[in-house]
């Protein structure tokens, strides 16, 4: 409870009764923080608010089963990355994919992503194919294991691995190539 006395607690008591200005005030509490775990799995910013909005749609039909002995943003998140693989399932058809394999060869000093700002790694993040951008998020950010992930996307492990080191090789030709030409 001590980490629900900022008025979290109120709000999800309201969420849970269908309690529409509880649903707002959660939204509006939540929306930077779902829209900037949403963005990296997403190719737009405009696609990314689709993902958010099903998450909080997810969230208030499943409050319920939301428990308030632990904290809430991991709960809220869990949802979010789900929503946003069921985004690339769903849309799956409709993607095209390219083939990366010319000119991966080019290298950049790891420590790179370590001095690029924060909106030059989401907007590079958001050119990788699809697949590629999953698998990276996946692995890098939430930490899943490559059989995980493979059970998530209905891959196999083999094709999670490839994916993780074909987004890493083409995150790095961007990065050169950014770098190369002052992009």
């Amino acid at each position: 409870m001590n980490v629900k006395n900022d008025g979290l607690n109120h709000i999800l008591t309201g969420c849970r009764k269908n309690d529409r200005s509880g649903q707002k005030a959660l939204y509006d509490r939540f929306y930077g923080y779902t829209l900037a775990v949403a963005l990296p799995y997403c190719s737009r910013e405009v696609e990314a608010r689709e993902v958010l909005n099903d998450a909080f749609i997810k969230v208030f039909s499943g409050i319920e089963h939301y428990n308030e002995a632990l904290p809430f943003k991991p709960w809220l998140r869990a949802i979010v990355v789900r929503t946003a693989i069921n985004h690339y399932h769903k849309h799956l058809h409709n993607l095209e994919f390219q083939d990366l394999t010319d000119g991966l060869e080019l290298c950049v000093e790891d420590d790179y992503l370590l001095k690029a700002e924060v909106e030059e790694v989401l907007a590079l993040l958001q050119k990788l194919p699809p697949a590629y951008r999953l698998t990276l998020n996946l692995y890098a950010l939430e930490g899943y294991s490559h059989q995980e992930i493979a059970d998530l996307l209905n891959i196999s492990v083999g094709t999670s691995k490839s994916n993780l080191s074909k987004a890493r090789a083409k995150l790095k030709q961007m990065m050169t190539d950014q770098l190369i030409n002052g992009i």
